[in-house]
């Protein structure tokens, strides 16, 4: 029984504005929906960084690009390419939301939005426990963003893409203005599913 849908795709192809566009259709159906996405920080025309946002709309640090001039301050630093990862800003923001599913947990089922599930965020042990509980939940449906695998797999994305509860719909630039109405019906079967 299919209980989750992840969305995989090369970087900047559109996952998350997707996962953003399949949540106000499910929003505007009447289901609650909680968790996070990873945007873009840009200044001008360079992207210095990403940010953990809501769907409340808080944000926060996720990652900034390393500036030459700065050196690190001691303690473990965790990098992806050019990006300092900031882990305690991204837990800061991202663990409560878990915390607050696990409080409001009811028999209204709901859409928890994990985006992403990367390099970036996965330093945290903390969000790893949280992912695979929150998975393992009869109560909540994960829509959710994974990097298409690459070089080295990363275990607990390896480990999602395998789930036989997971679906995984591949987005690419020639499907991704028309790929909507399937993730959307996916994610409502979800739904249906786990109100049995």
């Amino acid at each position: 029984m299919i209980k989750h849908v992840f969305l995989t795709g090369p970087p900047g192809v559109g996952k998350t504005t997707l996962v953003q566009k399949a949540c106000d259709v499910i929003v505007s159906s009447g289901v609650s929906v909680e968790g996070f996405y990873t945007q873009e920080v840009r200044e001008g025309r360079r992207r210095v960084g990403f940010d953990v946002v809501t769907v409340t709309g808080q944000r926060g640090n996720l990652s900034r690009v390393r500036e030459k001039s700065v050196a690190s301050h001691g303690g473990r630093e965790y990098t992806v390419g050019q990006y300092v990862v900031d882990v305690p800003s991204f837990e800061n923001l991202a663990l409560p939301l878990f915390r607050k599913l696990d409080s409001s947990c009811s028999s209204n089922h709901q859409v928890f939005i994990i985006d992403e599930v990367g390099k970036m965020e996965l330093f945290s042990q903390a969000f790893i426990r949280s992912v695979r509980q929150t998975l393992d939940s009869p109560v909540f449906s994960v829509l959710g963003t994974i990097p298409l695998p690459s070089g080295k797999p990363l275990g607990f994305v390896e480990e999602i893409r395998t789930r036989t509860d997971v679906t995984v719909f591949t987005v690419s630039k020639e499907n991704r203005d028309v790929i909507l109405p399937e993730v959307v019906s996916a994610l409502k079967d979800c739904l249906k599913q786990s109100a049995k």
